[in-house]
């Protein structure tokens, strides 16, 4: 079975049922008001208190819009996820509950424990933590017993989107700007959560302009914390993967080094295409025949390649030819026609006399998709493999898996609007 990546998707299973306060904790008036249902999905209630408890949570995890009003409508999704989880008889033990709460607390570096204290700290309870791992770990089984066996990736999906990649140029310099918080020594939690106020506010590159100018501490601070356009390889190593997973427009999570925490703003990115991405293997075909209006009559019943040969039987074999070749090697008449075809479209040439040639596209192919040579493997035991090129292609399997990963993800959220239509959501 294919495994689901849903360690983002986890993160927007924000699940929370409440924890009552001990006695004497509050008024009971307080107590009734904010225990009170503010709406109730399928005769489950959700509580003012709960929705609360959202807020804070989406908040400590960054989500972005974070209001009363989103945080009320994840509680509902997730009221959804839970309840087709049980009535499909999934259950969760407390061995894989706590795996989870381990799991989750340790993408923090921290135990189960020391998060838990950190939730405390910012007005989360403990429940609130649990429920949102129990949520997760049910809509995960019910999407792989119930949703994984519908999704197929074919070859020609596959086949776009590594087309798609050669089409996309890498990144080659990216303009950003800095933004850089002193952070003497017992100072370092009040700067990075100044840090993380920023990221949270920042909406666009005005916005980062202004708290750059207000705190950064270096001279870019005049400038809003503009850089010049860098090339990429002239960044540390380590900040080189951090930028190429963001998209203009984003901000940095915060980067704590000895005295400081840093955070980019990325303006825009420069790149270039793969050596050879723009050269294309063509498949095509030339048939021969001795009259232009049957020639015209077969192209016209053809749909493809294969429907050629159909007609041609019987025929001698030099009289229609099947080639792939670079375009480079392709004779210049026939690249030209090629170039305005599409797959399985084709063209009549007049030969002189009554002679015409049918010339056929198949298949228009990417030479690096055509000539994408292995990953390199570990060729002895212990020993390392090869560090791959930059510029290769990934493989198909991992391009197929993300594929796959998407459309589960989609079938996912299709399934879950399914139930949010048939489900019984009023107010009280």
């Amino acid at each position: 079975m294919r495994r689901i990546f849903l360690g983002a998707a986890m993160a927007a299973i924000l699940a929370g049922t409440g924890f009552v306060p001990g006695p004497g904790t509050l008024p009971a008036l307080a107590q009734a008001d904010l225990f009170r249902p503010v709406v109730f999905v399928n005769d489950s209630a959700v509580t003012r208190y709960e929705v609360d408890q959202r807020v804070r949570f989406m908040q400590f995890l960054r989500a972005p819009d974070v209001d009363a009003a989103a945080a009320e409508k994840a509680l509902i999704d997730d009221r959804l996820r839970t309840f087709a989880a049980k009535q499909a008889g999934i259950d969760v033990s407390d061995e894989e509950v706590n795996a989870g709460l381990e799991e989750f607390a340790a993408r923090g570096n921290l135990s189960t424990d020391q998060f838990v204290q950190v939730l405390a700290q910012n007005g989360i309870d403990r429940q609130t933590f649990h429920d949102f791992i129990v949520s997760g770990i049910l809509w995960r089984e019910f999407v792989r017993q119930h949703l994984i066996g519908l999704v197929r990736v074919t070859d020609a999906e596959v086949d776009r989107e590594m087309g798609r990649i050669i089409a996309t140029p890498q990144v080659t310099s990216v303009s950003l700007s800095e933004l850089i918080i002193p952070a003497p020594a017992g100072q370092e939690a009040q700067a990075n959560a100044l840090a993380e106020r920023i990221v949270a506010q920042t909406r666009s590159e005005a916005d980062f302009a202004r708290f750059a100018q207000q705190y950064s501490a270096t001279p870019s601070a005049e400038r809003g914390g503009r850089l010049p356009t860098t090339p990429l390889a002239n960044l540390p190593p380590a900040l080189r993967p951090i930028l190429l997973q963001m998209q203009p427009g984003q901000v940095s999570q915060p980067l704590q080094v000895p005295g400081a925490v840093i955070l980019f703003y990325l303006r825009g990115t420069q790149g270039t295409l793969r050596p050879g991405a723009e050269e294309q293997i063509l498949d095509y075909v030339r048939f021969r025949l001795a009259d232009r209006q049957d020639a015209a009559r077969i192209a016209a019943l053809s749909d493809t390649c294969a429907d050629l040969f159909d007609h041609a039987r019987g025929l001698p074999p030099e009289q229609i030819q099947r080639q792939s070749l670079p375009q480079g090697q392709i004779p210049t008449g026939d690249a030209i026609r090629l170039a305005v075809l599409d797959d399985n479209e084709s063209t009549l040439i007049t030969e002189g006399g009554a002679a015409v040639t049918l010339l056929m596209l198949c298949k228009r192919t990417p030479a690096l998709l055509a000539n994408a040579p292995p990953r390199p493997v570990a060729t002895a035991p212990g020993e390392e493999p090869a560090q791959p090129d930059p510029a290769a292609l990934p493989a198909r399997e991992e391009v197929r898996n993300q594929i796959f990963n998407r459309k589960v993800g989609q079938a996912a959220e299709s399934h879950l609007a399914e139930l949010r239509a048939n489900a019984i959501i009023r107010r009280p």
